[in-house]
């Protein structure tokens, strides 16, 4: 007597559980260790200070880097620009004051001279950008 053989190759399954635990983690490892800080596009080394405050309100921001050049929202602007701009900002309801951040390196005269046009305006608060530094 034949015996007559029934052999059928299963396909292989995929068992897709631990695939979905490792990009899971993945996931959760990225997202921990990512930074959420937003850095302005204009590169600038913020001077060091013992003394400072956090700024909570809307204020308009000017960048003054290394070379002396003034940027308004990421676009370079002359003296007599940054006027006009000032003029705006002044009869906007929403904005607190003006932020100056300027490099470390940048030139004072340069910044008294933004700074000195925004109390010619008429906008009195006005700010500097530091990084706070802290003795040990």
């Amino acid at each position: 007597m034949k015996f007559q053989r029934h052999i059928e190759i299963e396909k292989g399954k995929l068992d897709l559980t631990p695939l979905v635990d490792v990009v899971l983690l993945l996931l959760i490892f990225f997202m921990l260790t990512s930074s959420f800080i937003s850095q302005p596009s204009i590169p600038v080394k913020l001077p060091k200070a013992l003394t400072g405050e956090s700024l909570q309100k809307l204020r308009f921001e000017i960048f003054v880097t290394e070379e002396d050049i003034i940027y308004v929202e990421g676009k370079p602007i002359t003296i007599k620009d940054l006027k006009i701009e000032l003029n705006k900002i002044k009869q906007a309801k929403d904005i607190k004051g003006i932020l100056i951040k300027s490099d470390r390196n940048a030139s004072l005269g340069k910044v008294v001279r933004i700074w000195d046009l925004c109390r010619e305006i008429g906008i009195s608060q006005v700010d500097l950008a530091t990084n706070v530094y802290l003795e040990n």
